[in-house]
């Protein structure tokens, strides 16, 4: 028995203000759409973003995503205006990070892994 897979979960307060702005983020709309008060983005080297509505609870997310360029993707999250609340990594650093908030205060953070040993961000 293994694990094969990974499905992160957002929750938001009211998916359908939120929903947009996740597929602002993304550039695209959800892969899926399984059932009623849940999104799914799916990546292109596996696992899974599910958003989905949850009345009490929302806003407490926590979620790192994997990318090959954090500096890309400042580049694009300030031509989409949306704020970033904090970012860090150099040339020297084992890891560089973006981290933005949703409307909910959800906190995702973006990191790209600078060396070998960092492979759960490469």
């Amino acid at each position: 028995m293994e694990v094969i897979n990974v499905l992160a979960g957002v929750a938001v307060k009211d998916l359908d203000k939120t929903g947009p702005w996740y597929e602002k983020l993304f550039g695209r709309p959800p892969d899926t759409r399984p059932m009623e008060g849940l999104l799914e983005w799916e990546f292109e080297k596996g696992g899974w973003l599910q958003v989905f509505e949850v009345k009490s609870g929302a806003a407490r997310s926590f979620v790192t995503l994997v990318e090959n360029s954090v500096d890309g993707r400042i580049e694009d999250l300030r031509a989409k205006v949306i704020e970033i609340v904090s970012s860090s990594g150099s040339d020297g650093d084992a890891v560089k990070t973006a981290i933005i908030k949703d409307p909910d205060g959800n906190r995702i953070v973006f990191a790209q892994g600078m060396d070998d040993i960092h492979r759960s961000t490469m």
